[in-house]
């Protein structure tokens, strides 16, 4: 099997890659190729034994998508895009990556089946950011989406090509709205929601970490763990049990700044939490504040996408992957 990923040397994409070496196989079939591209050559995974071609190239530029589409991947995971608070910062930049670079890639993938008739899977990272206020506290899967920023509008596009490609055949696309990935490994980026890792990870390293909204927001979040399995998933799924609405709300855990807090003074003590600064900042919280705050996600479950229901198991999750297994 031969797999392309898009954003492979993002977070989610190194984890991905990660675990497709490390399974050797999606669903039933080896894996024998990987193609990674993104706007940075990602790493060539140690331990694969099959051929691996790793790629620096934005996807929105001229001819890039049909080379990458070129060798016919069966699977083709899109992760590629700039982050919320960049896509809002940075309009032109947010529209290039986020909407003409899926545009491009689409058309590829229409162009090149168009003379050979191949028709790969495509499992297309979309967000919650979809979703925009008034929103009641608890989101259906039959909810209006209506974004209200400059990242969810391109996401929402995104999701509206995707569904359309698939119903002319195309393709056979899947959309997942992905909750915020807590916690991120790393250095802080740019998204808006950073935070919410950043006050789990950094105080677990020793280090202070910025709080800009107040405790009493909520969010719908789950782990890096989780986001993996549910591209994996989507990735084998039987799509005829899905239907003609391909893009799915992604199960997470609904939880409380104050809670996320809580947890980790039940893992890591008061010493830890003592390096949380409240730093209020308008703009993150404006962003933050149409965000919805829980979803239903009862499809998704359905169809057998799984997520952590504690943050505690959230917290664990990385000390468990990302710290050896223990903290301090």
């Amino acid at each position: 099997m031969h797999i392309l990923i898009l954003g492979a040397a993002g977070m989610i994409g190194r984890k991905l890659v990660d675990r497709l070496v490390s399974d050797g196989r999606l669903g039933d079939q080896a894996v024998t190729q990987l193609t990674l591209a993104d706007v940075i050559a990602a790493p060539s995974p140690a331990g694969f034994a099959g051929t691996v071609d790793s790629r620096a190239v934005d996807l929105s530029s001229d001819h890039v998508a049909a080379d990458l589409v070129a060798g016919r991947p069966d699977v083709i995971f899109h992760l590629a895009a700039i982050v919320s608070g960049e896509a809002e910062a940075d309009l032109e930049t947010g529209y290039r990556v986020n909407l003409d670079g899926t545009r491009s890639l689409f058309d590829a993938i229409r162009l090149q089946g168009a003379e050979s008739g191949w028709r790969p899977r495509v499992v297309f990272s979309s967000s919650n950011a979809v979703f925009g206020g008034p929103l009641p506290g608890v989101i259906g899967d039959d909810y209006v989406v209506t974004p209200q920023t400059s990242y969810g509008t391109q996401k929402l596009i995104g999701e509206l090509l995707l569904a359309d490609y698939s119903r002319r055949h195309i393709f056979d696309g899947i959309g997942l709205r992905l909750p915020t990935i807590c916690v991120r490994p790393g250095k802080p980026n740019r998204a808006a929601s950073s935070f919410f890792s950043g006050i789990i990870r950094e105080p677990l390293a020793g280090q202070e970490a910025i709080l800009p909204v107040a405790d009493t927001v909520r969010h719908w979040m789950t782990s890096p763990r989780s986001a993996i399995g549910f591209l994996l998933h989507a990735a084998t799924l039987d799509l005829a049990r899905v239907g003609e609405r391909p893009n799915l709300t992604m199960p997470g855990l609904s939880v409380t700044v104050a809670e996320q807090i809580e947890a980790l003074r039940r893992i890591a003590g008061d010493r830890t939490v003592a390096l949380i600064r409240r730093e209020p900042d308008p703009v993150i919280e404006r962003i933050v504040g149409g965000w919805a705050q829980a979803f239903e996600a009862g499809q998704a479950r359905a169809l057998g996408f799984t997520a952590e229901t504690r943050f505690d198991d959230i917290i664990q999750a990385h000390i468990d992957d990302e710290l050896g297994g223990h903290i301090g």
